[in-house]
């Protein structure tokens, strides 16, 4: 005769039932993943300031140097009511901006050769939040620089609008220019491989897309042959929103802020695709 043991558990299925999330808790983790590894990023600043503090130094020069010289000579025209430096301004905040991100690729190597980035990418993160996450970090870092060109500026006696939603609105643009242009260089680190490779591409990039931007004289002034290079800039449509939202500048803020959206999804989309080439090099 044959006993059946008492205590036996009851068959369990081999297959284990797969939740699947909503989109709504989907898009709820991935904002957290973000957010957390935005954090992680700005955390590096307080351990270490110098970087804050050295950087200041250059926009200070321009608006000091340039921007006094060039409004006593009056070799900008510029309409009625409007000063040089003025009008300078927020292309010196864009400026900061883009000089902070264009080498973000060097950090992103970095964790490489440390092994960081290694670990970040086996674990359930999505490739698009580990680079959206450096890449607003570095939009974080340009809105300080952000602040300290405006109170220099203000200091100088130029005069910006006190519209909270338009001081509101050229934060989020000089995040989105931020972004995007810490994605080029962390899609360029993707290429490069290498850092001194991405140091080379990243100072034959830069003063380029300043000065075939509108950050310094209008388009109207320049050659045929520059307007057509500034049109497919992003620099300029950040400039222009720039402009726009803090001296009362004339532009299309749409057209600017669709060009910023635009060009920050398809870097952040080509910086997650090249993401693995640079993890496993």
């Amino acid at each position: 005769m044959t006993y059946a043991a008492p205590d036996a558990p009851p068959a369990v299925s081999a297959e284990l039932p797969v939740i699947h999330d909503g989109p709504v808790t989907a898009l709820r983790r991935l904002a957290s993943r973000i957010g957390t590894l935005c954090w992680v990023e700005l955390r590096k600043i307080r351990h270490d300031r110098t970087e804050l503090y050295t950087r200041a130094i250059q926009p200070a020069l321009w608006l000091l140097i340039y921007g006094e010289v060039f409004t006593r000579f009056h070799a900008i025209p510029l309409p009625p009511g409007v000063s040089y430096l003025a009008y300078l301004s927020p292309g010196i905040i864009a400026q900061s901006a883009l000089f902070i991100a264009i080498f973000y690729g060097i950090q992103i190597i970095w964790e490489r050769d440390a092994g960081v980035l290694t670990k970040l990418m086996v674990t359930p993160t999505p490739r698009s939040a580990l680079i959206t996450g450096k890449a607003f970090a570095a939009g974080v870092r340009s809105l300080i620089q952000g602040v300290v060109v405006v109170v220099i500026a203000t200091i100088l006696g130029v005069s910006f609008t006190h519209n909270p939603l338009k001081l509101i609105g050229a934060a989020i643009v000089l995040v989105m220019g931020s972004a995007f242009f810490a994605c080029l260089s962390m899609s360029i680190a993707g290429v490069a491989l290498a850092r001194d490779r991405l140091m080379g591409i990243g100072q034959a990039i830069t003063m380029p897309l300043f000065f075939s931007s509108s950050a310094l004289y209008p388009t109207y002034v320049m050659p045929g042959w520059l307007q057509a290079v500034s049109k497919v800039n992003p620099l300029t449509y950040q400039v222009e929103a720039l402009r726009g939202l803090l001296i009362g500048w004339p532009t299309t803020l749409w057209l600017d802020i669709v060009v910023l959206v635009g060009a920050m999804l398809a870097s952040i989309t080509c910086a997650s695709l090249l993401l693995p080439r640079l993890a496993n090099r």
